[in-house]
């Protein structure tokens, strides 16, 4: 699918400002969608929803489907009638710029327990009914993610493989007994992702009303501690009690001499197929219920993808095995439809797996940081673009502009300087001008770019377990100032909203392409 020429901002909903020490889906998400109306963008990109488990990462979720209760904004629970307003009249004092999760978990975790109980004892008749049919709607995953994360709470929070062994294999049995002992909790864990629902799809209609369009994020592979793989067993490598026998990762290259060991399981693609990959076909059409685009990341591994015996301590000793290709695009371009994808093809790609993005017009990926220190023939200069692709000035997993800048050597720094053309002294600036003006067909620049902040806005540190994914901005810093200065650029790169040419022009019509003199 091709996107027409456009531009967004990439910020997850967690670096929101707000009292509840994390972002949220409250009064600053509606803010934040007027801040990008008045800024002349069409897109807002956001990481993956999901309920965060190890390392609060996006990217290793408790479930693919299912939404990050921490993100349910306390101010609408108030409004609903399930939390008093003494509950969040005195929050701790959080900090303002970055998350600081234990401390804000366990405060929103009790807020939450305290909704869940103002549910039960004061939901109106039409919110009942409305959760009802919630449940019924979502109950291909959301029964076992319930039960999933009630089991997780009896356990200590423990991962599932490590639960009784009639648990561990699922014996009906066993699942049934659970399910009487835990009623209770899984009707509150039944309760949080209805009320984030609720709330993210008014957020989602609140920007379509506006013109914008939300770009969500899937991550290839799903988290080995997720209702996902205990509820679907047959459809990962994985032996008799539960524990995977190969996981995933990438080779050795330039930047790791022992390769990346993510961990992850990976899927059994001959069943999957078998069932009409209708496990992933759910998976996309859920989240596409969420947002209008999907990212899909580490794309390469539809084609073919690095599996590392589960065992080994690094990544060294994989091997390539062959991914689904061709037959899982056009599954789901039969199923869904045309496929409003993002294909992340970020580092080193096969021409395999550029044809299988070519076949199915995905648009690729270009980062500016990637950009120097290769010659001109480097793929991610501007010069080298087509039209359909996604250029960014860095991602969640990058540097900051001003901060990468500041990192690299005086040779890249030179290069970034001569192709520019000029030393204007704001870096930052200079990127998000190279990324408009290209002929990308989208341009996507991180809020910390526009803030002109450094290295520590950063989001995401790849390999690094904990202190990620914490930055916030604070409430002063969207300003109305700033929002003109970026719908100044999108409109002098045409990046704003244009209507569509007429179906039939008429070619013989004189254009008038001259210069205006006074």
């Amino acid at each position: 699918m091709e996107f027409p020429r456009s531009s967004g901002i990439l910020l997850h909903p967690t670096s929101l400002p707000g009292r509840f020490g994390m972002g949220d889906l409250g009064d600053s998400s509606f803010e934040f969608v007027d801040f990008l109306a008045a800024a002349g963008q069409q897109l807002w990109q956001i990481l993956p929803l999901g309920p965060t488990g190890y390392g609060d990462s996006p990217y290793q979720c408790f479930s693919a489907f299912a939404g990050n209760p921490l993100l349910i904004s306390p101010h609408k629970l108030v409004e609903q009638g399930f939390l008093s307003a003494e509950a969040i009249a005195n929050p701790p004092a959080f900090p303002a710029d970055k998350v600081d999760f234990g401390p804000v978990i366990q405060y929103k975790n009790g807020l939450l327990d305290q909704a869940i109980a103002g549910f039960k004892e004061k939901a109106s008749p039409d919110q009942r009914r409305s959760f009802a049919s919630f449940n019924e709607l979502n109950k291909d995953w959301l029964d076992d993610y319930a039960l999933f994360m009630a089991l997780k709470e009896q356990h200590d929070g423990a991962t599932w493989s490590s639960w009784e062994l009639e648990l561990i294999q699922r014996q009906p049995d066993a699942l049934q007994k659970a399910r009487e002992e835990l009623a209770g909790q899984i009707e509150g864990q039944k309760f949080l992702q209805w009320a984030f629902f609720n709330q993210w799809q008014a957020v989602k209609g609140y920007a379509s009303s506006k013109g914008i369009k939300i770009i969500g994020d899937i991550p290839i592979f799903v988290a080995y501690d997720s209702a996902d793989v205990w509820s679907n067993p047959e459809l990962f490598f994985l032996d008799e009690k539960g524990q995977p026998t190969v996981v995933a990762g990438v080779p050795p290259d330039y930047f790791s001499e022992n390769g990346q060991l993510w961990g992850n399981p990976l899927y059994r693609w001959d069943i999957l197929a078998r069932n009409g990959y209708d496990w992933w076909i759910r998976r996309l059409r859920m989240t596409l219920s969420q947002v209008d685009i999907v990212r899909l990341d580490h794309f390469r591994g539809f084609e073919d993808y690095w599996a590392v015996p589960a065992t080994d301590s690094n990544a060294i000793n994989g091997r390539w095995m062959k991914g689904p290709g061709a037959a899982f695009f056009e599954t789901l371009q039969r199923v869904l439809g045309d496929l409003p994808i993002i294909a992340e093809d970020l580092g080193q790609i096969s021409r395999r797996v550029i044809r299988l993005r070519d076949t199915f017009h995905l648009p690729g990926m270009k980062m500016l940081h990637f950009a120097f220190g290769a010659g001109s023939g480097n793929p991610y200069l501007p010069h080298n673009f087509t039209p359909n692709v996604v250029v960014y000035s860095g991602s969640h997993d990058n540097d900051t502009t001003v901060g990468w800048f500041s990192h690299i050597g005086e040779d890249e720094r030179s290069e970034v300087i001569k192709y520019i053309g000029f030393d204007s002294g704001d870096i930052a600036g200079d990127l998000i001008r190279l990324a408009f003006r290209s002929v990308a067909s989208v341009a996507v620049i991180p809020l910390q770019d526009y803030l002109r902040l450094g290295t520590e806005a950063r989001m995401n540190y790849p390999g690094r377990a904990a202190g990620n994914w914490g930055w916030r901005f604070e409430d002063n810093a969207t300003t109305p100032e700033l929002a003109a200065q970026i719908l100044e650029i999108t409109e002098l790169y045409g990046r704003t909203y244009k209507p569509a040419e007429p179906e039939n022009p008429d070619e013989d019509a004189m254009v008038d392409v001259a210069v205006k003199k006074k």
